[in-house]
């Protein structure tokens, strides 16, 4: 796997050329498409085989060649395309070599992945070899250390958290690296975007030409010229090994029923670093995604998340970690929001507590796992919602009610009414809108509830998750030392911050705000931000700035509060003596 322009085809065509030659044994090649099949790879391999002396002398031409079938010492190469389910269950292959994988379609005609299509191909062959190559697409993915060896590595990712299917495939092997001595310091390192250079705010034609890379063990400058010296110098190294500055790998790779390897798009003898810098700043001038993705890509063979550039980094949110403790609230709350959301097998809630301008403190933050259409569910919410918190009750909670096509796990929505219709004193459903003219629109609807002949009506807060969204991350960025930040409890998980960094915002061609998700966990971001919208239905920021509560009995003391008798002969309490007197005036009329 690595970048395009970097002679992926050209080694299957050597990997082709040298099995017919030394070995000859059926071949199936695939591409990704037709076109690219007859356009192109057909014409390099009559190339190849015109050329190499051996292979010359040993093709059978005439009728028996075709366009996609050649017959070389014996034995056919295949070639064919993504696009056909029959080309790809034709002919048994010892070997088959497969290119551009992410580009193929995911379902071949109903008949399942043109992997798995290939692979069955040689299973009448106990030597069997079957080789992948692509240009990787999107995912999310971070980089790990090893401690022992100073290198490194790309970290396995959840496969939620990748779109493209050969970066799965590679870490689900070897994850080989290709590494390059440094011509100043002569340590291993692995290259990759990070590692390059420019002079700020310079244009791309200037970074073109001052652009370098630089090494991550000593901070040494290397430039074009180092290439070559450092491809013939490299090696492949996995996690859990280590290279010598002399370039002896030593340790054991991970165990694995496949061999994989990375290289990045900088070891390209084709393209010079400053050419993948200059393609890169394009793309960013242009503000174009699928612009930016190309060059990642293309470019670097790396991973593209979109928005990622700039994007918040959930280690940050760590800082904003505070003493107390989940169930614990600090006597600068003053008010307790709640906010949920709902799937079709559970809720994700999050309790907090306001304060001085709009200070808001984590109180509590979980999941409750049952299907949302059994009733046993939503009484545990119910529980949840209606407990004290430091003796102080949840003044508003919102139910996220919201279908979306795109969300098959949503729950129903008419249980939501049904839950807030029992609760209407402190719940209130939501739903969500990219944008609204408004930050939120509050109304009554009318509501279908199961049971209930006539629809009920109730008020509904519609929000805009734009403006709610952004909002909460205003206030992760809030300076520490001025109220109205954003505070956690010192038990935030770290899965908890992961997911407020789920999204990040960008802004589309048409100039509308579009929120792309990193990762499919994203249920505290909104959650979060329909608690900023509660908040902001209380008036928080109002509350002045230095307002504590008093100190209360602790709710874990088993204790009554002593109870004191009233003094002989105390005259009774105010209201009771006008109750009294109410009553025998009545009588004596």
């Amino acid at each position: 796997m690595t970048a395009s322009q970097s002679g992926k085809t050209e080694a299957m065509l050597d990997i082709a050329g040298q099995r017919l030659d030394q070995k000859p044994a059926p071949i199936l090649y695939v591409g990704p498409n037709k076109q690219f099949l007859t356009e192109q790879f057909e014409p390099r391999v009559m190339s190849l085989l015109d050329e190499a002396p051996t292979l010359a002398i040993k093709v059978a031409r005439g009728k028996r060649m075709t366009k996609t079938r050649k017959v070389i010492a014996g034995v056919p190469l295949r070639l064919a395309h993504a696009g056909s389910s029959a080309a790809l269950k034709s002919d048994p292959a010892a070997l088959a070599l497969v290119d551009e994988y992410d580009e193929m379609l995911a379902n071949i005609k109903g008949q399942g992945d043109p992997l798995g299509l290939v692979e069955r191909r040689g299973d009448t062959y106990a030597d069997f070899v079957c080789a992948v190559t692509s240009t990787c697409r999107r995912g999310m993915i971070k980089i790990v250390q090893d401690e022992e060896s100073g290198l490194r590595f790309w970290d396995v990712a959840p496969t939620d958290d990748l779109e493209s299917p050969i970066w799965r495939l590679w870490q689900q092997g070897t994850r080989f690296h290709w590494a390059w001595p440094c011509p100043h310091c002569r340590e291993y390192f692995i290259p990759r975007f990070e590692c390059t250079r420019w002079p700020e705010k310079a244009t791309p034609f200037e970074a073109e030409r001052a652009s370098y890379i630089e090494c991550p063990r000593c901070g040494g400058v290397i430039e074009e010229e180092h290439k070559a010296l450092m491809n013939e110098r490299g090696v492949y190294v996995a996690p859990g090994q280590s290279i010598s500055s002399d370039g002896v790998v030593t340790g054991e790779a991970p165990q694995a029923l496949s061999l994989s390897f990375w290289v990045s798009g900088l070891a390209s003898p084709f393209v010079t670093i400053g050419e993948r810098v200059r393609a890169y700043l394009e793309a960013l001038t242009m503000a174009d995604d699928g612009m930016v993705q190309t060059a990642i890509n293309a470019g670097f063979g790396e991973l593209y998340a979109p928005g990622s550039i700039g994007a918040n980094d959930w280690h940050a949110f760590k800082r904003r970690r505070m003493p107390h403790k989940f169930g614990e609230v600090p006597l600068e709350v003053m008010r307790l929001t709640a906010a949920v959301d709902v799937s079709g097998n559970g809720f994700w809630y999050s309790i907090r507590g306001w304060g001085e301008r709009a200070s808001s403190w984590q109180i509590e933050s979980g999941e409750i796992a049952g299907f949302t259409n059994e009733p046993e569910v939503w009484n545990d919410l119910a529980n949840v919602l209606l407990d004290t918190y430091g003796g102080l009750p949840i003044s508003l909670a919102l139910i996220d009610s919201g279908f979306r096509a795109n969300k098959p796990n949503e729950g129903p929505t008419n249980v939501v009414y049904d839950f807030c219709r029992r609760f209407r004193r402190f719940c209130k459903p939501t739903k969500g809108y990219d944008t609204l003219t408004a930050p939120m629109m509050r109304g009554k609807a009318k509501m279908t509830i199961p049971g209930q002949r006539a629809p009920v009506e109730l008020e509904l807060v519609r929000l805009d998750t734009d403006f709610w969204k952004s909002r909460l991350h205003e206030r992760l960025a809030w300076p520490h030392e001025q109220p109205g930040g954003f505070l956690l409890a010192a038990d935030a998980s770290d899965d908890y911050l992961k997911q407020l960094a789920s999204e990040v915002r960008k802004i589309t061609p048409s100039g509308r705000p579009q929120w792309v998700p990193l990762t499919r966990r994203n249920h505290f971001l909104d959650v979060e931000a329909m608690n900023e919208a509660a908040g902001h239905m209380l008036a928080v920021q109002k509350i002045p700035l230095g307002a504590k509560r008093q100190e209360t009995i602790d709710d874990d003391d088993p204790s009554p509060p002593p109870v004191v008798d009233p003094p002989p002969g105390a005259p009774p309490p105010n209201g009771v003596r006008r109750r009294m007197s109410g009553i025998a005036a009545r009588l004596n009329r």
